[in-house]
């Protein structure tokens, strides 16, 4: 209630008038004294307390977070600091920053501090004191408090001082109380009436006996009313929050943030600037101070007894010193009595030992020469049989004849490989063109330039062939085989080699070197056993009795041992060389040079088998091309043809139409609806062979046909796998295929008949061989804009299916991934990037068969690569360099590829990540050909698909060769620098009013 309410009252019951003057004064004063709410934070003694008013909240929180980053870079104080100024101290029990002022500069290293936040002191290094800047140069949050008319009785002892401090913190501590402000001390405490509650903390004091009412008037000079609002301490930015005592440091039952409650006597009874009326307690008997600055004591014994108490503290802290000193000294003594007690131990002991030595040697010196001679004896033994063995002669001699047969003897290349490879591009450029071709005219002329090519590469395949059938590539082979496999058998599974000649170098001239070293240390051997003979000869001779040479003892003896030591040694050096093993650098040079033979002859085995290849395919090839000499399309065949299919379609139009009808009647039995159903399938058997047959009679091998509708197809929708596209399933043929729908406008339709014909070649030209999904046949709809393509259907045939049901074995995986690299360096030999290889476009036919599927020929490479369907579990399988940003090309397929062939070994096994998204191999358990390559395969520098073909995992004699590299100097063309150029209209493109127009005479 407000005063002038309070007043209002008293005069409308007519009691006002009743009042005396200096009650109704003391009724305004009393309601115009400022009142807080406040949190006790540290209690001093039993009627003096700090505590912090509950909207600056906000005001410590920034604090803290500031000094937080200020403070550890700050510098510390040096020289004398500034009483006045505030500073930055770390806490010793948290070891966080806080605003202090220094009180008392102890000695040279510490100081004494108060924390003006929250009104606890400590002693502190001056390391741990630091510099603030002025933004933080603010007056002090916490505040300190007296209560109102009470003091601490002069009688009082240490143990009732504590207790009643402690009582004082059991009602305050942490507790919202109120503050009515009654006057305020020249040093800034402020008079208060407490209350908590209904409680009146001073009464409560004074009744447990630790305060007494004071019987001094209040001291005006040492007093003033704090009449102002204490909104005045807000600082810089500060808003009102939450109470401030959830956010103090390191709070604890204590009845203070800092410090503990057994800081020196005397300095909880100080003020911030040293000039406050309160005295400090001495340790015997504690003296309060009057609430008037009236105290008995006088000031100098307030300076004696802090002299006294700075004093004191520099005599623990010297005795601490001490201690520690004392501590160390002994130590150091217990540790070199224990070392002189060890080394009197080990002097004992070696003379024992020295004894024992002593004695063992005047007993051997009796057997010496017989012992000396027995082991020379059996030295030479070993040694006869050593060289009987001739087991001494052998330095890598099997691997040297390797060596000699893979750079000396090793097969080249057929010359007229490269002019076939050239003649046979142009050959299908010729039909590229031809299939490009929209006038018949023109089409004529292409055939005609089509057949030159194919006059020259039919030269060129018999100049091949002849030149093949005189390579001994069987007996080669052979020979290949047989090598391989017995050193094998001596060194073991090869790893890889390097490419470079040094490998054979160094073999060589340490061959050459084991050699001259072998030679030199056996003539040593045997000149030294010469000159042994030599000397036992003349001992004969001495000994001798009936001998008439005439010989001194010195002469016969002469340096005997010198002699016996000399055998000796080049005995051992020579059972060194012959009988222990190489060390590790000659390991080195053999495994190098071994590794290097190994590569040499699977290259060489490749070569034979990509030549092998070569030939059956070139004496196929000869075989349908003396058909195909100088033919062109017969004209009245594509008539006839085109006449059949018109007749089919038609056909199967009404048989479509019928079978709807009879499918909507009320009666209809299933013996005609399967009647009409096996009508639909020969007549679209029929369809599709006259279509084929349309093709062979162009000769061209072509894609798009115009033969083939979609109505035409009573297919089964699927809707499982219909979530890009629309896919319908049919049976053509007696093989189940599928049915995809692509969306194109105007611009989009040209380019994916394009990327479509492109792949389409890609396969043709190896066909089964080539590792790719076959495109069968691709056709526009012609009442939407839509393409469709057909291709065959292998029904949970991809890898991720086989994972999920029926996991591939590690044999199983090599096989089919070897089909996959096939594929892939099938497209990359066409210029091509897939950019689009995950599980569900990955099959496995009957477990063994590797196929690439097709992608999405409406999008460009880098819109396949960057789809969502690149990851398996949480393996990305977009490359780093893609997620960079750089564009798509082979080498980001292959990190594709490496990441299947990982996923598919590593299973259900947990692995690491690493920062760059690509998976540790290192550390998984697994075989180290499969991990070599795979570390070849997600690195920067990555394998090539026909490096991985040849790798050690793939490449076995029988296994088929991968088709040949571009010529030299060719680069590599990504798919999507396509030029832009006309619609791709393959010859059987034409339509039917096309032919029509065609002279039969022609």
């Amino acid at each position: 209630m407000k005063t002038q309410d309070t007043i209002k009252v008293l005069k409308e019951n007519r009691l006002f008038p009743l009042l005396t003057l200096k009650f109704r004064i003391d009724i305004k004063y009393f309601f115009s004294l400022p009142v807080e709410d406040v949190v006790g934070c540290h209690v001093e003694d039993a009627v003096t307390f700090w505590a912090q008013n509950v909207s600056r909240n906000n005001d410590i929180l920034k604090l803290s977070h500031a000094l937080a980053e200020v403070c550890p870079q700050a510098n510390s104080v040096f020289g004398n600091p500034d009483f006045t100024k505030i500073y930055g101290g770390c806490f010793s029990e948290d070891k966080c920053w806080y605003r202090c002022k220094v009180q008392q500069v102890i000695s040279d290293e510490k100081c004494q501090v108060l924390y003006i936040d929250y009104g606890n002191s400590e002693i502190l290094n001056r390391s741990e004191i630091v510099e603030i800047p002025e933004n933080l140069q603010f007056p002090n949050i916490a505040k300190k408090y007296r209560l109102w008319g009470l003091q601490i009785p002069p009688d009082q002892d240490l143990n009732q001082f504590d207790e009643g401090r402690k009582f004082l913190c059991s009602l305050i501590f942490e507790k919202e109380i109120k503050m009515r402000h009654k006057a305020t001390y020249q040093d800034g405490t402020i008079v208060a009436q407490a209350e908590y509650g209904k409680v009146d903390i001073g009464e409560e004091v004074v009744k447990k006996g630790f305060a007494e009412k004071c019987k001094s008037p209040i001291n005006a000079n040492n007093c003033e009313e704090k009449k102002t609002d204490v909104a005045q301490y807000q600082p810089w930015n500060a808003k009102v929050s939450a109470p401030a005592w959830e956010n103090r440091p390191n709070p604890s039952e204590s009845n203070r943030l800092k410090g503990h409650f057994g800081d020196q006597i005397g300095t909880n009874m100080r003020n911030e600037n040293h000039t406050g009326n309160h005295m400090p307690f001495a340790k015997e008997k504690l003296m309060a101070c009057d609430f008037n600055m009236g105290s008995k004591i006088s000031l100098a014994k307030i300076k004696q007894d802090q002299k006294l108490i700075v004093e004191n503290e520099k005599l623990r802290n010297e005795k601490e010193i001490l201690q520690k000193e004392n501590q160390i000294l002994l130590k150091n003594s217990k540790e070199l009595e224990s070392t002189i007690a060890q080394l009197n131990h080990q002097v004992q002991e070696e003379k024992e030992t020295s004894k024992e030595t002593l004695k063992h040697l005047e007993k051997t010196l009796h057997t010496y020469v017989g012992n000396k001679m027995r082991s020379l004896a059996a030295q030479v033994e070993v040694l006869k049989d050593v060289r009987h063995s001739n087991m001494n002669v052998h330095f890598g001699d099997n691997l040297f004849r390797a060596v000699k047969e893979v750079t000396e003897r090793c097969l080249i290349a057929p010359s007229s490989l490269g002019k076939l490879e050239k003649i046979w591009a142009e050959y299908n450029l010729a039909q590229e063109m031809i299939q490009l071709c929209k006038n018949v005219n023109e089409s004529d002329i292409l055939i005609l330039e089509r057949n030159e090519v194919q006059q020259n590469l039919y030269s060129a395949m018999e100049e091949f062939i002849l030149e093949v059938d005189e390579l001994p590539l069987s007996e080669r082979s052979t020979i290949l085989q047989e090598l391989s496999g017995s050193l094998e058998a001596i060194y073991g599974q090869a790893s890889e080699a390097d490419d470079s000649e040094e490998a054979f170098q160094q073999f060589f001239e340490w061959k050459q070197t084991k050699l001259e070293e072998f030679s030199r240390v056996r003539s040593g051997t045997n000149a030294s056993l010469q000159i042994l003979a030599t000397w036992f000869s003349g001992m004969i001779k001495f000994f001798d009795l009936t001998s008439e040479v005439s010989l001194k003892s010195e002469e016969v003896v002469g340096n005997v041992d010198e002699v016996l030591e000399k055998v000796e040694s080049d005995i051992c050096k020579e059972l060194e060389i012959s009988l222990v093993e190489h060390d590790e650098a000659d390991k080195e040079i053999i495994l190098n040079a071994y590794n290097k033979v190994i590569r040499k002859i699977r290259q060489e085995q490749h070569l034979i088998n990509v030549v092998q290849s070569k030939y059956l395919a070139s004496v196929e090839f000869k075989k349908q091309i003396v058909e195909w000499l100088n033919r062109s399309p017969n004209i009245d065949n594509l008539l006839s043809i085109k006449k059949t299919l018109k007749n089919v379609k038609a056909r199967l139009r009404w048989k479509l139409v019928e079978k709807s009808n009879l499918e909507e009647s009320d009666d209809y039995s299933e013996y005609e609806i399967t009647k009409i159903k096996e009508e639909i399938t020969g007549l679209r058997n029929s369809l599709i062979q006259e279509i084929y047959n349309e093709q062979e009679e162009y000769n061209s091998g072509g894609l798009l046909t115009v033969s083939l509708e979609r109505d035409l197809l009573d297919a089964e929708p699927l809707k499982e796998l219909s979530m890009k596209h629309p896919l319908v399933c049919l049976e053509v043929q007696e093989q189940k295929v599928l049915l995809k729908g692509y969306s194109v406008d105007v611009s989009t339709e040209a380019k994916a008949i394009e990327r479509a014909a492109r792949y389409h070649r890609a396969w043709s030209e190896f066909k089964e061989k080539s590792g790719l999904l076959q495109l069968m046949f691709l056709f526009l709809c012609k009442s939407d804009p839509l393409v469709y393509l057909m291709v065959p259907y292998y029904p949970g045939a991809s890898v991720g299916a086989l994972q999920a049901s029926s996991p591939l074995t590690s044999e199983e995986i090599l096989k089919v991934m070897e089909g996959v690299a096939r594929g892939l360096h099938t497209l990359h030999k066409a210029n091509i990037v897939h950019g689009s290889l995950h599980t569900n476009n990955v099959f496995a036919v009957n477990r063994k068969q590797g196929i690439v599927g097709d992608f999405d020929f409406t999008k460009s490479v880098d819109q396949r690569a960057s789809a969502n369907s690149m990851v398996v579990g949480n393996l990305n399988l977009i490359s780093p360099e893609l997620r960079m940003g750089h564009l798509a090309s082979p080498s980001s397929d292959m990190y594709a590829y490496g990441c299947l062939l990982f996923w598919l070994f590593v299973g259900d096994q947990e692995f690491k990540i690493k920062e760059n998204g690509t998976p540790e191999v290192d550390e998984l358990n697994m075989d180290d050909k499969v991990k070599s390559l795979l570390l070849n395969l997600i690195c920067s520098n990555r394998m090539t698909a026909e490096q991985v073909l040849n790798d050690d995992c793939f490449l076995l004699p029988d296994v088929i060769p991968a088709p040949p590299q571009n010529e030299p100097g060719e680069e590599l063309e990504c798919e999507k620098t396509e030029e832009k150029g006309e619609d791709i209209i393959s010859s059987e493109n034409k339509t039917d009013e096309e032919e029509e127009e065609i002279d039969p005479s022609q």
